[in-house]
Parts: structure tokens; sequence; C-alpha cells
């Protein structure tokens, strides 16, 4: 067996060096590609990391578990919501880490927080063209990493603070990594492709797993030793697989439960049923338990998510009408909700893929293109699918994941035909890829018809005109047939560029953020008002879309006694600008109640000044100053005060955590101040457990005691409960 060929042999005297190879690249590299991708890294950088401040905390949830991480190593092992470790947060810690390290070096600030996701962005796209490039052109690599780039839904995610940064930059890594162990069979090479998805679990629990198939089969064909050392070697990957996901998880189920805090969103404090459970296999059947379960009907949450007047339908359904988080099928991909994020170029890399396959069919098994084939075939169809048929929870942003593939499957496939464009075949192949992706553009743009709307019929219009000349290519002269690819590499990119631009300069904040302006019809995530379908009274349309509250017993963005404006740092600073932050850390255009575009849903509360000092006021007498329903109630207490503030039930008052007998243990011991009323995840009727509120049984006990045996006050519009003055 011979290795796959990649470049003529070198010598220790003939190899560059680092700082030759870092600013010349490759030696048979034309002079322009490395400042083409010099220029291209830091076009991301900039539109990554510009007024990164503006968005204040972000997702708070997380903030202020990486707030309380900075406080307490216990907290950053475990992912804890507060530095007294009460609970976790509902994911693995590894994407905390990183931005608790980020943190504990530049001090706790929205900028801090969310530079790690900026860095790790860069990275990927710049992981994402050396994998490419490694086997194909420059052409291809540049391509692949600008289309995965300027993904609207990778612009938002890579300056926001959800784990999904994280997962793509390792699951990138691990590709590249897997490219590097089929060239020679490296065993060495692919343990580092287990790690690096072990690591992924650790950020996303089973989400790391879906392009394990896809990597395994492309080595297991293509590796160039006999078969049963490929198996041999997938082998001792899995082992190396199962150690790098499963060490954490060892510990935590094996450290006493009473010395550590609660697994979040678990029903059984067990971070094994978390991860394979509400964070696993319930995606994929809807059987969440504390979430959702069959039919669209809620558990745990006062009707909250059951369709009608009150509750959240499946795309407009009631309860028995499929999956509440929107229709599934194979058009989800596509769909109003998801389409702009993701699919521009999705139509494009399907033509793509089936082309890479009928040119690669008659080649030999170590064939490059044949494996590209295996490596970014099988990622992204592996998660499309996934993703469009999964029955539980599932948002918009998720979609990340196939930014990468989609990059590479548009720049190799691209590349090849081009290659070929001698023949027939090969130039209707690329032009029906240019005209599909500028009549798809043309659908997503005209889902937004106040925005730009000159923008699609020049799409269109230039779209057709590249794709007809495209059909003429033989006849046209070099110099000509280069504006031409400019122009058709130009129009892929400048649609989900705009979205991407438009990503950039806006505000986003809660848990369900979105990339791009309003779409009309959208059903989108819980919290959205009349427009599309599901919408209606507490019904659901497109996070990120005007009018996101919700009616009567819908839930928005913590209106209600308890809540308040998105939480913002005060003090943030931005990079590259001004992070323009109005009170309370609020961005321009951007309400109090987090409606318009860009802010996401479940935004957490905001702390008065009147708030912080009350929680402040002889803090270090509690171990938390406060206890609030539901983690985005107690994040923006938290942040605010800088002191630790119990998040009862997790992140959406559902977990069983504290019980009621637990809880009036700790007011006994004198160790909680306040009880903050409101919380959960329901609107009005969140504050007393009535329909709309997202709370379990036990958050609605603890709620109606505190009501019956204390009295209420209020600081600044929001009702507490000083817990150290029961009634008499």
């Amino acid at each position: 067996m011979t290795a796959i060929a990649l470049e003529p042999a070198v010598t220790d005297e003939t190899r560059p060096s680092f700082v030759s190879r870092l600013v010349r690249g490759r030696p048979d590299d034309p002079a322009w590609v490395r400042p083409s991708l010099v220029a291209l890294l830091l076009l991301t950088a900039f539109a990554y990391m510009w007024a990164l401040g503006a968005s204040g905390w972000a997702n708070s949830f997380y903030s202020a578990a990486v707030q309380a991480g900075t406080v307490s190593w216990k907290a950053m092992f475990f992912g804890s919501s507060d530095a007294a470790n009460f609970i976790t947060v509902d994911k693995p810690p590894a994407a905390l880490w990183v931005m608790e390290l980020s943190t504990r070096m530049f001090g706790v600030s929205s900028w801090s927080i969310l530079l790690p996701q900026a860095i790790e962005g860069v990275a990927a796209v710049g992981l994402l063209y050396l994998c490419v490039r490694r086997w194909f052109t420059p052409a291809a690599g540049l391509i692949a990493a600008a289309v995965f780039a300027f993904t609207p839904v990778a612009v938002l995610m890579f300056r926001f603070n959800n784990p999904d940064a994280l997962l793509v930059l390792l699951l990138v890594a691990a590709a590249y990594a897997t490219t590097r162990a089929i060239e020679k069979a490296s065993l060495r090479w692919l343990v580092l492709t287990a790690i690096l998805i072990g690591t992924a679990f650790l950020t996303k629990s089973l989400q790391a797993f879906l392009v394990v198939p896809a990597f395994a089969l492309a080595y297991v064909i293509a590796a160039p030793v006999g078969f049963g050392r490929r198996l041999l070697h997938l082998g001792v990957a899995g082992c190396a697989i199962v150690v790098a996901s499963g060490w954490w998880v060892a510990i935590v189920e094996l450290w006493p439960t009473s010395s550590r805090p609660y697994i979040g969103g678990s029903q059984t404090n067990s971070a094994l049923e978390l991860i394979f459970g509400y964070n696993g296999f319930g995606r994929l059947t809807g059987e969440e338990a504390g979430s959702v379960v069959p039919g669209g009907a809620a558990s745990n949450t006062g009707g909250l998510l059951t369709g009608g007047p009150t509750g959240l339908g499946a795309g407009g359904a009631g309860p028995g009408g499929g999956s509440m988080w929107g229709a599934t099928g194979w058009s989800r991909m596509f769909s109003s909700e998801v389409g702009g994020q993701v699919s521009w170029l999705l139509p494009a890399a399907m033509i793509l893929l089936v082309a890479m396959v009928a040119y690669s069919l008659t080649k030999g098994r170590t064939d490059r293109l044949r494996v590209a084939v295996l490596i970014w075939g099988g990622w992204l169809l592996t998660t499309v699918i996934v993703f469009s048929y999964m029955q539980g929870i599932f948002h918009a942003y998720y979609t990340v994941a196939l930014a990468p593939a989609i990059g590479a499957i548009v720049g190799i496939g691209g590349t090849e035909l081009w290659k070929r464009r001698e023949t027939w075949a090969a130039r209707i192949g690329l032009s029906s890829v240019i005209g599909v992706s500028a009549i798809w553009a043309f659908v997503l743009l005209g889902r937004s018809p106040s925005w730009f709307p000159l923008l699609r019929f020049m799409i269109l219009l230039a779209g057709i005109s590249v794709a007809v000349i495209l059909l003429l290519a033989p006849w046209f002269r070099a110099r000509t047939m280069l504006a031409i690819v400019v122009v058709a590499v130009a129009l892929g990119l400048v649609a989900p560029a705009a979205y991407a631009a438009q990503t950039v300069s806006t505000v986003h904040s809660g848990s369900i953020p979105t990339a791009g302006p309003t779409v009309v019809g959208g059903r989108g995530g819980p919290g959205g008002g009349p427009g599309g379908p599901g919408g209606g009274p507490g019904g659901m349309g497109r996070p990120g879309a005007q009018n996101r509250l919700g009616g009567p017993g819908g839930f928005g963005a913590q209106g209600q006694p308890g809540g308040g404006q998105p939480a913002g740092p005060g003090t943030g600073h931005g990079m590259f600008g001004p992070p323009s932050l109005g009170q309370n850390g609020q961005g321009p255009g951007q309400s109090q109640r987090g409606t318009g575009p860009g802010g996401g849903l479940l935004n957490g509360s905001s702390a008065s000044a009147a708030m912080v000092a009350a929680l402040q006021h002889d803090a270090s007498k509690y171990t938390w100053v406060a206890a609030a329903v539901g983690s985005n109630t107690a994040s923006g207490y938290q942040l605010g005060s800088g002191k630790p503030v119990m998040a009862i039930g997790g992140f959406n008052g559902s977990d069983p955590a504290p019980s009621l007998a637990q809880f009036q243990q700790y007011v006994a011991q004198g160790k909680i101040h306040y009880f903050i009323a409101g919380g959960g995840m329901g609107g009005p009727g969140g504050a007393t457990g009535g329909p709309g509120g997202g709370k379990s049984g036990t958050s609605s006990q603890i709620t109606s005691w505190v009501q019956s045996n204390f009295t209420a006050q209020t600081i600044n519009g929001v009702t507490v409960y000083d817990l150290t003055m029961p009634n008499q």
C-alpha cells in the first residue's frame, strides 16, 4: 500500500523554515494565495471581534456561570451556575472552561467572555482552509473558508457565548486530524481525532458524535494499510473517544452528591441522564424529561408548551401536532426559521456533492476526491438528516455545525467542476450551481421584503446571466474567464455576507439568538408574537423577529415581575470600536424587553442599582444573596451583584432542585437572604405557577410556601421576600 501523494519529497536542507512557510505559504502556491488568506482571516477577525461588548452579557445564563467559575475553581470544574455550587448549567462545561480562563486573565466583562468565541471562529476558518488546501487547490481552500466565515449563523455564534463556537472549532480540527491520519494511516493523528471529538462531546454532548460515522468510514475505506490494521486503529481510536469524552462524566458520577452541585437539566441529579436524555436521545425522540414529551405536550411547565392560547404549538399545531419545535422533514433546513441562517449555498452544496460522487466513482479507494466525499459529504448529510427530523428541542443556531461542511463541498466541488469546464457536463453543473444559488438567494431575501429590496433582484439577474455565460465558457479568453470566476464566487457570497454584516451590526441577547434581519412567516422559538405559523396569543414567532413577546401565557424576554431588561455588564468594552451600550448594557435598537431584530429569546433579568445594593448588603452572611426560579431570572441578579444567586429548578425552572424541604432547611439556616418573585419561563403566570408558568412542581411549591410565610416588598418595581423575616 502507498500513502496518498500530496507534495514532492523534501529534505531537511530544502524544507522551508516555519517563518518562511508562515509568510510565504506552500512553495508551490501562487504568489496571490497567502495575501488572500491573510486578508480573509483579517476580515473574519474584524467581523467577529467588532464591538463585541455591544451585546452585553449576550446569553446571561452562560455568562453567570462564567462569573461563578471565575470565583470558584469547583464551580469552574462542574460548570456551576453560581459560585456557591447549587446547580450546574444544562451542558457539559468545556466551553465554559475556555471563557473562564479568559475572564480569569482579563476580568469579568462581556468582552472577555465573548473574545474566546471570536478567536475560535477565526481559528476554525483557518483550519478549514488548511484542511481543504492540503488535498486540493488554494482556490478550493479559500472558497471553503470564505463560505464558512460569512455564513450568517457562523458570524452570529462566533460573536456569542453559547457552546457552539467551541464545538465547531473542535469538529473542524477533528476533520483536519482525520485528513492527516488517512494520508499515511497514522494512528497518532487518528487518536488526536478521537481526543478532539471527545472534547467536543464535553462541549455539547452527543451532537459531537454526528461526524463520527463519516470520519470512521473514510478511514476504514481509504487509509493505505491492510483492512485488519485499519480496524485495529479504529478500535484504538474508539477507546480514546470513550476516555476523552468520559473522564469528566465519570468524575461527576463518582463524586458524592452531597459535596457537588446538582446536575442541571437532569431529573435525577445525574450527568449520564443529562447527556443521554435531555441533551441526547431525547432531542431525537422529543421525550426530554423536564422539558418536552411526545405530541408537543410539556412536562412540569404548567401548560406552557402545549399549544393553544396559552401554549406553543408545532408550527401552529396544538397538542399532538408533531414536534413543538417546528415541522420536521426534509424542508426544515429551508424553512423561514432556518433558511436565512445557513442554507444560502446548501442547494449548491448538494449539487456539487452529487458531481463529486460521480467523478470519484471510478477512482481508487485512496483517491482524495473520493475521501473528501466521505468526510465532508458524510458530515453534511448526517447532520442535515438529524436536524431535519429530530423531534426534540431544536433551535436555528444549531445549524452552525453545517457551515464547515457546506464550505468544504462548495470549495472542492466548485473547483473540480471548473477544472473540467471543457466538458458540457461540468459547465451544466457550474451553471446549475450559480443559477440555483441566485434563485434561492432571491427567495431568502424575499422573506425580509423591507430589507434592501433591490438586492434580491440584482442577485437574480446577475446570477442567471453568469449561469448562461458559463455554458459558453470555452469560447471566452482567459482573462474573461477569470473575471467570470470572480463574479460567480462573489454572487455566491454577497447575499449571505449581507446577512452577516447585518448580524455584526445588531445587538444579540438571550438564549435563542438568530442571525440576519426579521423575516416574514417564521415559526422560530418560543415567545414570538403574531405573524407566522404558530403565532397569535401565546404562540411562536421567529426568534429575532419583531413583536417577540408572547401573548397571554406565552413567554418572551422576562417582562414579568422579577424580570426586566436583558442584562448588560454595565462596563463592557468593545473591540475596534465602542460597544455603544445603553442603560443596563442595552445596545442601540433594543427595547427593554428584547424586541426587534437581533435580540434573542429568554433574556436574563437585570438588577437596578437599588436591587444591587440590597443584594450586596451583608452579603458575606449568606451563601446565596437571593433565590429565583429559573436560571435566566437568577443570572442577571448574580451578574449585577457579583454574588451567588440560587437558580431554583435550573435553566427553565423544571428541575426538582431543591426540594421544598431542602429549601426550607436553607432558609432556617440563614443561607438565603431574598426570594425574587416571578422567574421561570412563563409570562405573568410564571410568578405563581399558573398558566404559562415554566416551573416544576417543586418550584411552584417553594413559591407558594414563600408567599404564605413571608411578606412581599418591592425594590424598584421588583417583588422580593426577605427570607430572614418570616411572618409572625
